[in-house]
């Protein structure tokens, strides 16, 4: 960064005094905000007021050198610097809601300092806070505050942090993700600017995406753990080493850690994911080991089917065209295909179902054994078959993605325009679901 700025972090916590310390290493003139006299105090003094790794060389280093100091006036830490980063605390309401006492009360202090400021003021939110926050609480909040506009007068960002306890400062200059949204283009350029240097992609979104992006991190995080602890119990009980079965798996990026696997869109199915799933889940049974994660899976899977089912169900039109019935494109395969339970499920209701699947299409015409496809559903595959996706769609009243084959892709793209469509598989990358269209997780 060319130009040094100067910040206030308001919350002098685990994740704010790090940051603080942080910038000030950078370069940048840095003043920490709290309510609590004995943190400020404690900073002014050279000293850390938390255990960290590194951290109280760090802040000693930076007071001395008078890029960082300490102070309980929020206004004049706002009158005082460019931007103000928003470390607070979040905690959990006892509803399981989100805490966001501390959020509002600092939005607050910060927009009555903006209205007295007379010069333009970034505030940017690095709090963990669930997606529609910015836009729902606190953007009000401030510009209630200030009686100044959002994004015109004042700038505003969210700029969530990854940071971990033990290794914060390691994490911070080593991040494995960058994310930021903002309201403006000076706050955007200026979270650019300080994040320029990292050996880490940047991730410029909106708002509210990298609102859910803090989130999801944190909830696949815990999502791992659970899992890793679920499969290090079975192992146990077998009289296996857990923790040797995990770190064989994630040596795989190949499958096991791939991103393939981590796009949402329609449920697993096919001959092994399911019937291993309950496999494990009755292992873990006969050994006294609860799973209740792996016992969520299949129910989380079956959710995701009846979920495209009440989609096509709300359109209120009775001719579907399904486009795919095995339970992956490039096969003519449909043991426990999700599509060919969603299709049953449609007949079922009375519904008027066409199907275009070329794989599927190719082994009926070679007459291969339909026993190999494994059509256990109660679904006349064959009549249902047409071979044209083109005379699909002009069948159809509305088309249901479910794989995505290449001469499909044009004339879908074409029909999302004038035909009601639900893609579970999402046949252009850049659609989103308005108008006749719709994705069922985009």
């Amino acid at each position: 960064m060319d130009t040094m700025a100067k910040i206030s972090v308001f919350g002098i916590g685990y994740v704010g005094v790090v940051s603080a310390a942080c910038l000030a290493k950078d370069g940048h003139t840095v003043v920490a905000v709290d309510v609590d006299p004995g943190k400020v105090a404690s900073i002014n003094a050279g000293t850390s007021p938390i255990v960290e790794n590194g951290l109280p060389e760090l802040i000693a280093e930076m007071v001395a050198a008078g890029r960082l100091t300490a102070t309980t006036d929020f206004a004049a830490a706002v009158h005082a610097t460019d931007a103000s980063f928003v470390c607070v605390g979040t905690p959990s309401a006892a509803d399981g809601s989100l805490g966001l006492t501390y959020v509002s009360g600092v939005c607050e202090s910060i927009g009555k300092a903006i209205a007295t400021k007379g010069s333009r003021h970034a505030v940017i939110m690095r709090s963990t806070i669930v997606p529609g926050t910015m836009e729902g609480t606190c953007i009000p909040l401030l510009e209630k505050a200030s009686g100044m506009v959002a994004g015109r007068d004042f700038g505003v960002g969210y700029y969530p942090e990854f940071l971990r306890e033990s290794t914060a400062i390691e994490d911070y200059y080593n991040p494995g993700l960058i994310v930021f949204g903002a309201m403006d283009e000076p706050t955007g350029a200026l979270l650019t600017a300080l994040n320029e240097g990292l050996d880490c992609a940047i991730h410029l979104v909106d708002v509210r995406t990298a609102e859910m992006v803090k989130y999801t991190s944190n909830s696949w995080r815990a999502v791992k753990v659970t899992f890793a602890n679920e499969i290090g119990n079975i192992a146990k009980a077998s009289g296996l080493d857990g923790q040797l079965v995990m770190k064989i798996l994630c040596s795989d990026h190949k499958v096991s850690m791939s991103p393939y696997f981590m796009r949402p869109g329609f449920a697993f199915g096919g001959s092994c994911l399911p019937k291993d799933v309950r496999a494990l889940r009755s292992l873990s049974r006969n050994k006294s080991v609860a799973t209740p994660l792996l016992d969520a899976v299949l129910v989380a899977n079956a959710e995701q089917i009846a979920r495209a089912e009440r989609m096509i169900e709300a359109s209120g039109v009775k001719k579907v065209g399904l486009v795919g019935i095995s339970f992956k494109p490039g096969t003519d395969d449909l043991r426990e295909s999700p599509l060919a339970e969603l299709a049953s499920r449609l007949i079922d209701k009375g519904l008027e179902l066409k199907i275009y699947d070329p794989f599927v299409q190719e082994a009926y015409d070679n007459d291969m054994s339909a026993a190999g496809r494994g059509n256990d559903y109660n679904i006349d595959v064959k009549s249902r078959l047409e071979p044209s996706i083109e005379d699909l769609i002009a069948h159809s009243e509305i088309v249901l993605v479910g794989n995505k084959y290449e001469e499909t892709v044009a004339p879908l793209t074409a029909a999302m325009s004038n035909r009601k469509m639900v893609d579970l598989t999402r046949i252009n990358p850049k659609a989103r679901s308005q108008g006749l269209y719709q994705g069922i997780c985009w």
